[in-house]
C-alpha cells in the first residue's frame, strides 16, 4: 500500500493512500468506443490527454482515483468538504474522524505571529496584507490562551463522566484539527486543485492543495499537467 505523506502547516498533513490507475488507464477508458486497448503510454497518447483536457471530455479521468488522509483544521476541512457533497464527478467519498467515538489529545492549529492577515479591502471574503507583528504577538498569544482554556474545560468535563459527543463543546471548533479520508476520482481532484491553488483561495487551503499536488503528480503526471491550470502550478 502506498504510504506517502507531506505536512502542512505547524501540525497537519496529507497522507497518499492508495492509488487506482494511471494516465494509461485514462487513454484506455478513452479508446474503448473504439474497442482499443494500449498495454503503454505513447507519444500518441500523451496527445490524446491533451486533447482530452482541451476539449472537456473528461469522462476518461473518471476511471482513475487515489484516496488521502487528510490532517487539517476545520476551517480547511469545511472548505473541502464542498467538494464531496455538490460532486459531480463521479463516487468521491468522505470519512471522518469522530469525537463522539474518540478522546485523541485535541491538535489545533496557531497561526505565528507574522501568519496574521488582514481583511481584503474590496472583497467579503479572503484576506488581505498581513498585519503587523506586534498586533499578531497579542493575537496568537490570545488563541493559545483560549486553547488552553477550552481544553480544561474538555478535560474537566471528561473526568466526571460527560459523553464525548458533549464535551467537545468545549473545544475551539475552527481551529481544531479533524482527521477524514477522501477518495475520489482523478477529475475531481483536479477540479479541488484548480479552484484552492488559485491566489484568492484561502491560505491554509491553499498549502493542502499544494501537498495534494506534490503526492499525486507523480502517478498521473500528463493528466495534470493538462488538467491542472492555475497561475500556482
Amino acid at each position: 500500500m502506498i504510504n506517502e505523506k507531506a505536512e502542512v502547516l505547524n501540525n497537519g498533513y496529507v497522507r497518499l493512500v492508495d492509488v487506482m490507475g494511471s494516465d494509461l488507464n485514462v487513454v484506455n477508458a478513452a479508446r474503448v468506443s473504439y474497442d482499443k486497448e494500449a498495454s503503454e503510454l505513447t507519444d500518441k497518447d500523451i496527445g490524446l490527454l491533451k486533447f482530452l483536457a482541451r476539449e472537456g471530455h473528461t469522462s476518461p479521468f473518471r476511471h482513475a482515483f487515489a484516496t488521502f488522509e487528510v490532517y487539517a483544521p476545520l476551517i480547511v476541512a469545511r472548505q473541502w468538504w464542498k467538494y464531496i457533497a455538490g460532486s459531480d464527478h463521479a463516487m468521491d467519498s468522505w470519512n471522518e474522524s469522530s469525537r463522539r467515538y474518540i478522546t485523541e489529545e485535541p491538535t489545533f492549529y496557531v497561526p505565528k505571529e507574522n501568519e496574521w492577515r488582514s481583511k481584503p479591502a474590496n472583497s467579503k471574503q479572503g484576506s488581505g496584507s498581513n498585519i503587523e507583528n506586534a498586533i499578531g504577538v497579542t493575537l496568537t498569544e490570545g488563541l493559545l490562551e483560549h486553547i488552553e482554556s477550552s481544553e480544561r474545560l474538555y478535560n474537566d468535563a471528561m473526568e466526571i463522566g460527560v459523553a464525548p459527543e458533549q464535551a467537545r463543546l468545549f473545544l475551539p471548533a475552527y481551529s481544531m484539527n479533524a482527521r477524514w479520508r477522501w477518495s475520489a476520482s482523478l477529475q475531481s481532484i483536479t477540479h479541488f486543485l484548480n479552484q484552492r491553488l488559485e491566489h484568492d483561495s484561502q491560505y491554509e487551503i491553499q498549502q493542502f492543495a499544494k501537498a495534494v499536488l506534490e503526492l499525486i503528480r507523480p502517478y498521473f503526471e500528463h493528466s495534470i499537467d493538462n488538467l491542472v491550470k492555475t497561475e500556482e502550478y
